[in-house]
């Protein structure tokens, strides 16, 4: 074979391999973005899951922190509406610590109504008063503390002296000479008595 044919096929063998190198780069190419395509298309998904994983995370802080602010809603409710009751009742208290001694007063002038004037309608009335004095104190749920031949105790009543008596025994109390007043647990005024030897 003359060198120069050998020359002119060795040079279309090159040609050959460049057009071939040429058109497997092209068609390797869109394998190639295929393969990109599936490796983003990949993460795509995963990235999707990552996403609602964090927005259901978010989600879920949101609502315990809806949680957490109805509970101290609720509490601060709670609170408001036991300070509303406690300062109506300290009202209430207020206003029947200033009627206890007026009914005081009825009471003692009830004792020194003299003889002439038994009967007496003007005496009736005042009488009549009292009452409505009373049934205002029965309402608003106070209890009268008269603890005549009952133990002394400090928390409900006040010695202002001791007497024998051969009647009540010893540490009982002999006479009340003020009644007391309480409103369920709470002592409005304590009962002053007098306690046996």
């Amino acid at each position: 074979m003359a060198l120069s044919h050998r020359v002119k096929l060795i040079s279309h063998m090159e040609e050959q391999v460049s057009r071939d190198e040429t058109t497997n780069n092209t068609h390797e190419a869109p394998a190639g973005e295929a393969a990109e395509n599936t490796q983003q298309a990949e993460p795509a998904p995963q990235s999707s899951a990552d996403t609602l994983t964090a927005e259901l995370k978010q989600a879920q802080d949101y609502l315990a922190g809806w949680q957490r602010e109805r509970a101290e809603f609720n509490n601060y409710k709670r609170r408001v509406e036991r300070e509303m009751k406690d300062i109506a009742q300290n009202a209430s208290a207020e206003t029947l610590f200033q009627i206890i001694p007026i009914i005081d007063d009825l009471e003692r002038a009830f004792t020194h109504i003299p003889a002439e004037l038994e009967g007496n309608v003007w005496v009736d009335g005042v009488i009549g008063i009292h009452r409505k004095f009373q049934k205002l104190v029965d309402e608003l749920g106070l209890t009268i503390i008269d603890p005549v031949g009952q133990p002394f105790d400090p928390s409900r009543h006040e010695a202002v002296g001791m007497e024998d008596s051969s009647e009540i025994e010893s540490g009982h109390v002999t006479t009340t000479l003020q009644k007391g007043y309480a409103r369920g647990e709470r002592i409005l005024r304590s009962a002053l008595v007098r306690v046996a030897n």
